[in-house]
Parts: C-alpha cells; sequence; structure tokens
C-alpha cells in the first residue's frame, strides 16, 4: 500500500511556514531594530517569516 501524499517528510520541506519558533521571531526582531535587549521572550509581537 502506498503512502498518503500529506504523511510523507519530503513535502513539507520545501513548503512555506506560516508559523516562527520564538527563536526566529527574536531573531527577526533583531535585524528590524524592534528587540530591546533583556526583554522578555513571552508576549512577543507578531512576524511575518522573511519571503
Amino acid at each position: 500500500m502506498s503512502q498518503h501524499k500529506s504523511l510523507r517528510a519530503t513535502s513539507s520541506l520545501g513548503a512555506k511556514r506560516n508559523v516562527l519558533k520564538r527563536f526566529e521571531r527574536v531573531a527577526i526582531l533583531k535585524t528590524r531594530g524592534q528587540w530591546k535587549e533583556g526583554a522578555r521572550v513571552t508576549g512577543l509581537r507578531k512576524t511575518k517569516p522573511p519571503e
């Protein structure tokens, strides 16, 4: 029996993710200059992934 397309690991590697990890959001905020050193990492503002 073959595996369904949605369960294959290779299909998810090239897809664009809409949700970022916390450390990725902090890195984006640092590059934009919106991150203050020593700020809390909870309750971060929304950020769009770089295209």
